[in-house]
């Protein structure tokens, strides 16, 4: 049986181990929750047996010892580290503690946000900066000084009339966005990154050369002085801090003056709920009694003051055991790893279930099977696995892998060259993917059913109703009358839109049944290449790439889809209900339309078509229609009202086609009406050819 002397000993070591992999390597070991925890074990230990005090023990010190690559600088007072509460019942023992030992019945306090920085102090003389230094063991420090020169909110001159000597202290931070942005540049160059902000912040601070550190956009805030001569200080903590603001030296703007003990934890709750939003990271808030004379009166421990506490927020790191890794299937058929953990508490709530991303995140991040993870949990964001605890690996821990078929329909999985996301094929009939299969099949540009709205298809896909795109066709006036929000009139109207929907065109049906990257003008190419759908679906990759607008990744996409049994059985059902569309003589070779080649961008309002409908007969006569206007666009055609296109047109000297400009490239009279089979602009053209 371990007795309290060794738990506490094995306590001990492993708490220096961690300190200084935390403190001086800048690598934490371990969440910042699970070092708390074994810290206020080796607290409780020695509470109850003070004759296991060591003078080394990690109670005793604030720190780690500075790093020897930095001079060390001796503090004039030593830089104390806070006690913590993680409950407001500690929060209230500390407020009673010090009600009893100042012998006031009320204590007004001030509320700081708890920045997870590093700890420095700044020291001036003459109101010129001339040391700066790290906290290291609150003893003795690291000298930082041409380090922390680079940094722009630090003054390099006091303003006002600032004191002979003063060392000021605070909290050097990296807000998120900078840290993010280091992180995308390690990360693009193949380099570590870094576990959160306060390591990069750390990590900067420290450099070697202060040029890199003056690459990374640290900032600090100041909360608290040191070492003070030739000034008479203030009586209260706030006007201490408005003393520093007035020096030009920067001072949280969420600093807060509370009256008493519950307005101190009414604004813990409120910096809790904002946390999320904030631009740098904070780990909880601190109380600081406001009296200075009370705080002489309170003193101090041996590693903190009694007139101070740091009431932390719910741990948003915690390790845990990875158990397994289930896949899920969103709605575009994209398969995300998430991990089954061991229930830990994390973010103030139990976690069992948490997110890996991609298996690209799996594979750079090294997780596996059996490993102690590390979760985050940060607001309301989902929790996800920050990285494996290697050295904590056990020997019978596996690689993930990723499915071959998908866990929902059996269809085909792909992870298509360059992408991180791996998929499933099974678009029409994934049932994870219904929904928007289904939204996508019935659009404007796609079968075009009018009526079909969002909330219809989840009735009828939540009723499993409908369950493919050929399930639509079989719906009764009847049936759809009875549904919410649906009348006898609307039930009419939609049966008659789905009616009229089954005569499309091939480019359409292709567009609808949603093959992954195969948009209008790839759709459009796809039919203007084959003529029919059986021809396309028998095609090869060869084929396929023969195909202007296609690719080795689409060419890839079209196969797997029409290799997939489940869709080719959606399709003949969607035959044998009646869906139909001529098919396209492919005599008449994409080459040969006279708008091959050619590339076109539209603005304004035209008077005899929409937009979409201009794009429709531009792409049958071989033309291709774009978003934006570069050099290589051949025209502009702009209507009424044209936008920023038209200038860009104009500067790069594109030609621009007004609506009568556009008909005559496509080869009828814009003054005449234009009947509604019109896109079958391809026989049209031949006929004229024809004729002349």
């Amino acid at each position: 049986m371990t007795t309290a002397a060794q738990r506490a000993a094995a306590l001990r070591e492993q708490l220096h181990e961690h300190a200084y992999r935390y403190y001086v390597l800048d690598d934490p070991g371990i969440p910042d929750a699970d070092y708390d925890q074994l810290y206020r074990e080796l607290e409780a230990i020695e509470v109850e047996h003070p004759e296991l005090v060591t003078p080394d023990s990690p109670t005793q010190r604030v720190g780690a010892p500075p790093d020897s690559a930095f001079e060390p600088v001796r503090h004039r007072l030593p830089m104390l580290s806070l006690s913590n509460a993680f409950s407001e019942q500690e929060v209230r023992e500390f407020h009673r503690r010090a009600q009893q030992r100042s012998g006031e019945a009320e204590l007004r306090y001030v509320v700081e946000p708890k920045m997870d920085g590093l700890a420095v102090s700044l020291t001036y003389e003459q109101g010129v900066l001339i040391k700066a230094a790290t906290r290291g063991d609150g003893r003795t420090g690291e000298d930082v000084t041409a380090n922390v020169r680079t940094i722009h909110q630090v003054p390099l001159r006091l303003s006002g009339d600032a004191p002979a000597r003063v060392e000021i202290r605070g909290e050097i931070y990296l807000p998120l966005a900078g840290f993010r942005e280091m992180n995308r540049r390690l990360e693009a160059d193949g380099a570590k990154t870094f576990v959160n902000p306060r390591n990069a912040a750390a990590g900067a601070l420290r450099q070697l050369d202060p040029a890199i550190t003056a690459q990374r956009p640290l900032g600090i805030v100041c909360y608290a002085l040191g070492d003070i001569e030739g000034f008479r200080l203030p009586t209260t903590h706030s006007a201490l801090l408005e003393q520093l603001r007035s020096w030009g030296l920067p001072v949280s703007e969420l600093n807060q003056p509370a009256e008493d003990i519950d307005a101190c934890l009414d604004r813990y709750a409120a910096l809790q709920a904002m946390r999320a939003e904030l631009p740098f990271e904070i780990d909880g808030v601190v109380y600081k009694v406001d009296d200075l004379a009370l705080r002489e009166t309170l003193g101090q421990v041996a590693r903190a003051p009694r007139w101070a506490i740091a009431h932390k927020f719910p741990a948003e790191e915690a390790s845990t055991r990875l158990l397994d890794v289930e896949f899920q299937v969103g709605r575009t058929g994209a398969l995300t790893p998430v991990a089954r953990l061991a229930p830990v508490f994390v973010g103030g709530v139990t976690v069992s279930n948490a997110t890996l991303h991609n298996m690209d995140e799996i594979e750079r991040k090294d997780v596996r099977i059996g490993d102690q993870v590390v979760v985050r949990r940060a607001g309301d964001v989902i929790p996800e696995v920050v990285r494996a605890l290697k050295e904590q690996r056990p020997a019978d821990v596996h690689r993930v892998q990723q499915p071959p078929q998908c866990p929902v329909c059996g269809s085909d999985v792909i992870r298509a060259e360059g992408e991180a996301i791996a998929r499933c094929t099974g678009g029409l009939v994934c049932s994870a993917q219904r929904e928007g299969a289904l939204r996508h099949f019935v659009s404007r540009r796609a079968m075009d059913v009018d009526g079909m709205g969002d909330k219809l298809i989840e009735q009828l896909v939540g009723s499993g109703r409908v369950q493919s795109p050929a399930d639509l066709y079989t719906l009764t006036q009847a049936e759809l009358a009875g549904l919410e929000r649906m009348g006898e009139k609307s039930a009419s109207n939609l049966v008659a839109a789905l009616e009229r929907s089954k005569h499309t065109e091939l480019g359409r049906l292709i567009y609808a049944i949603g093959i992954r990257e195969v948009g209008e003008v790839t759709a459009q190419a796809l039919a203007q290449a084959f003529g029919d759908l059986q021809p396309l679906i028998d095609a090869d990759e060869a084929a396929l790439l023969a195909v202007p607008d296609v690719g080795p990744i689409v060419a890839q996409h079209v196969r797997l889809f029409f290799e997939q049994a489940q869709n080719l059985s959606v399709l003949q059902a969607l035959q044998d209900l009646g869906v139909n569309w001529p098919s396209i003589d492919i005599a008449a070779k994409p080459a040969e339309l006279p708008l091959s080649g050619k590339t076109f961008v539209l603005t304004g309002s035209l008077d005899t078509m929409t937009r979409d409908e201009a794009k429709q007969r531009i792409q049958a006569m071989g033309g291709k229609v774009t978003g934006s206007v570069s050099k290589k666009t051949d025209y502009v055609v702009a209507g009424a009202d044209p936008g920023s296109k038209l200038d860009k047109a104009q500067t790069l000297g594109v030609e621009v086609l007004d609506e009568a400009g556009l008909a005559k490239e496509l080869g009828y009279d814009w003054r005449t009406a234009v009947p509604e089979n019109f896109p079958d602009v391809v026989h049209y053209y031949q006929e004229e050819k024809e004729a002349e």
